[in-house]
């Protein structure tokens, strides 16, 4: 402690799943079982998109884009998560405020550009279906690459910021009530005052940004899609929501984990280490539905994945 009364410690403690120390081995291959799965899936599906010139389209190099972000964001926290239970049990881990930081950093800025990408797909699907004519125009290659960098510089910038104030906040606890690090939490151990107030406001506008912002835009992109579908026949609505389909369903995937998530740091149950538990899993859930949603739901891919499994088989 100095003089002002904060902690200047350079680690910090996470609380990971305590309530649970009793069952480690068991949570060590769930997990592992979670990330394996996460690992498969998402690579069968980008290397079907990147490997068949008929899925060369801007639709799918954004869900290839998507589920990369999505495994990267799966390999920051679940190796982490196996290395801590491995270690350390369900107990409490002890990790630098530095490393702490940087994970947070990544899990942050790939979070919010998961809601950016998936925003981007609306916009795909937006021109597509109510702009068919003008669509190649539209969405180039070169105009794709341009979108793919901003949907992830964008957040990378903003939580940029929010990493490097979090960095100056003075800490008057070291105990993080999480299973993994990220910004907004590592905010709530500061002291308080005008600098963390400040701090606050500016994670308020990242969430805004980053979360409700693209989730207005992909909503009112959809239900324009929604309005044309019902003014045409029935064979164009059915193919046109059936492409949507899938987007949709990952978008809700994602809001809700996200509501949820944002709902339980409201209420801050005194139940942390079970809240703790149930936190970690909004985030990873997702994660393993992206694949499954895409692999079954869109045509194109499903049938390649059907076709390579059965060669597999029959080899």
């Amino acid at each position: 402690m100095t003089s002002a009364g904060f902690n200047v410690t350079s680690s910090l403690t996470l609380v990971g799943f305590s309530s649970l120390s009793g069952h480690s081995s068991l949570l060590f291959f769930v997990f592992l079982l979670l990330y394996l799965f996460v690992l498969f899936s998402d690579s069968l599906v980008i290397y079907i998109i990147c490997s068949q010139r008929a899925l060369h389209r801007p639709m799918f190099a954004f869900v290839a884009s998507f589920l990369l972000n999505s495994l990267t964001a799966s390999t920051l926290i679940y190796p982490k998560l196996l290395s801590d239970l491995l270690l350390s049990g369900a107990g409490l881990v002890q990790v630098s405020r530095t490393l702490c930081l940087c994970q947070g950093f990544f899990v942050s800025s790939l979070g919010g550009a998961s809601f950016f990408l998936l925003s981007a797909m609306a916009f795909d699907r937006y021109l597509s279906i109510c702009h068919p004519m003008h669509y190649a125009v539209l969405v180039t290659p070169a105009k794709v690459v341009l979108m793919l960098l901003l949907c992830w510089m964008l957040p990378a910038i903003l939580v940029g910021v929010s990493t490097l104030l979090a960095s100056r906040l003075p800490i008057c606890r070291a105990q993080l009530d999480r299973a993994y690090c990220e910004i907004n939490s590592i905010m709530t151990l500061s002291c308080g005052g005008a600098a963390a107030q400040l701090s606050g406001i500016y994670i308020l506008l990242i969430v805004t940004a980053t979360v409700f912002l693209p989730a207005a835009f992909m909503l009112f992109s959809y239900a324009r899609i929604l309005f044309i579908c019902l003014r045409r026949s029935r064979s164009f609505s059915n193919k046109a929501l059936q492409t949507c389909l899938p987007h949709l369903l990952v978008f809700f995937n994602y809001s809700i984990g996200v509501y949820l998530d944002l709902m339980l740091r409201r209420l801050q149950s005194n139940r942390e280490s079970d809240s703790t538990l149930i936190t970690s899993m909004l985030i990873l859930v997702p994660t393993l539905l992206n694949p499954v949603v895409y692999g079954l739901k869109l045509k194109e891919v499903f049938t390649h994945v059907k076709r390579l499994l059965s060669c597999r088989r029959d080899s």
